[in-house]
């Protein structure tokens, strides 16, 4: 393809489709461009790719016959990481160019089904034998969120996990929790023992006064009706903090 031909192609909105060649196949270019990278990730799995790459590979399906590495890097130059990425709000996803409703479904499908995946690694499994697991779900699921978001784990007898639930959505700095809809939950679902999580979106586990505090309320109505609170884990960008491990609990 001459190069005016495929710069006049690339200033086309991303999400839009382009007019196949008579064929009805894809350009070349494209064509093999795509195969190498399939292949890549076929023998040497996602390690051996960049994020932009394995973004890439996710786009192939909502933009099927156009170059889609621009987009990939633009979605990485305002997000970050891949992960970023795939978590980032729809409405934010939509304001990057050639974003469409194709690109937002894509990208929403694997995101749903790595949250999938890493609940299904914790959930009626006994989770203090499985705690790194535990710690990686809720990574997964929080550690992106622009907004703080508070779930409580709630454990039967045997320490096994038989709910997981959103307690609150708040702001980028705050959520509501009342510690006597947590114990009163609790109560419905037979639980014995809680673990609470929530998120900093500064990307700093260290607790506020205001998670101290919310904690202590919490631990005293919970021990009133004899239900354990194992832990408090509030989940960073790139770490977690633990309340137990830090003397907090």
């Amino acid at each position: 393809m001459a190069r005016s031909s495929y710069f006049a192609e690339a200033q086309l909105p991303f999400d839009e489709p382009v007019a196949a060649p008579a064929t009805g196949r894809q350009p070349s270019y494209i064509r093999d461009h795509r195969k190498r990278l399939r292949e890549r990730f076929l023998t040497g799995g996602a390690d051996a790719m960049p994020d932009y790459e394995l973004l890439e590979l996710v786009l192939f399906r909502a933009i099927p016959r156009q170059d889609v590495k621009p987009l990939a890097r633009r979605l990485l130059e305002v997000f970050g990481d891949f992960n970023r990425v795939l978590s980032a709000p729809a409405a934010r996803l939509s304001d990057v160019d050639g974003v469409g409703e194709a690109v937002i479904t894509e990208l929403k499908i694997v995101e749903a089904a790595a949250h999938r995946l890493s609940r299904a690694r914790v959930m009626q499994r006994h989770v203090l034998s499985s705690w790194d697991a535990l710690v990686d779900y809720c990574h997964t699921t929080m550690a992106h969120r622009d907004t703080e978001q508070f779930r409580v784990l709630y454990l039967d007898r045997k320490n096994v996990l038989i709910a997981d639930e959103a307690q609150g959505q708040g702001t980028v700095d705050h959520v509501p929790v009342y510690p006597r809809e947590v114990v009163k939950r609790a109560l419905e679902v037979n639980a014995s023992a809680l673990i609470l999580v929530h998120n900093h979106p500064s990307g700093d586990p260290t607790p506020s006064s205001d998670d101290i505090a919310m904690t202590s309320q919490i631990v005293a109505a919970a021990e009133a009706l004899r239900i354990t609170v194992h832990d408090h884990l509030i989940v960073g960008k790139s770490r977690e903090l633990s309340f137990r491990s830090e003397g907090l609990l």
